[in-house]
């Protein structure tokens, strides 16, 4: 499959990596067995990741020119993606195969990914209530 490669970023400049936030807080003391749970661990080559997902490099390169994922990189310069950018890259794939323009399937992972994490924050502030609090403290 071809993507276009395009030079445009989308009409979201001001467009946050595509990583969990809570990747940012990463321990490198959690050593290697860490890595290999960590779905934000940047572990695939861009040749890698293609061939997983059965798209061509060049497609890779337009979702980080669109800005969807923005693969870490290596000391070497090379791409390296993590499998949940993997993930977003696959939807893209499936969305744009479906007739959807790149762009416009960007924009649609990105409001899945913030629904997502929204709703999670708010199934763990829902858990971390007190019982039988129903509302915010005054001023919130």
């Amino acid at each position: 499959m071809k993507a276009p490669d395009t030079g445009k970023t989308g009409d979201q400049p001001d467009q946050p990596d595509r990583q969990r936030p809570q990747a940012a807080a990463q321990d490198d003391s959690a050593g290697l067995e860490g890595k290999f749970d960590d779905e934000d661990y940047p572990a695939y080559s861009m040749g890698r990741a293609a061939e997983m997902l059965g798209v061509t490099p060049a497609f890779l390169r337009s979702l980080d020119t669109a800005r969807l994922i923005v693969p870490q990189r290596s000391s070497g310069g090379h791409r390296r993606y993590s499998r949940y950018q993997l993930r977003l890259a696959q939807r893209a794939r499936d969305l744009i195969d479906e007739g959807t323009a790149l762009e416009a399937a960007c924009r649609i992972i990105i409001l899945e990914d913030q629904l997502a994490e929204a709703e999670r924050i708010n199934a763990r502030l829902r858990r971390e209530r007190p019982e039988g609090g129903t509302s915010l403290p005054p001023g919130q």
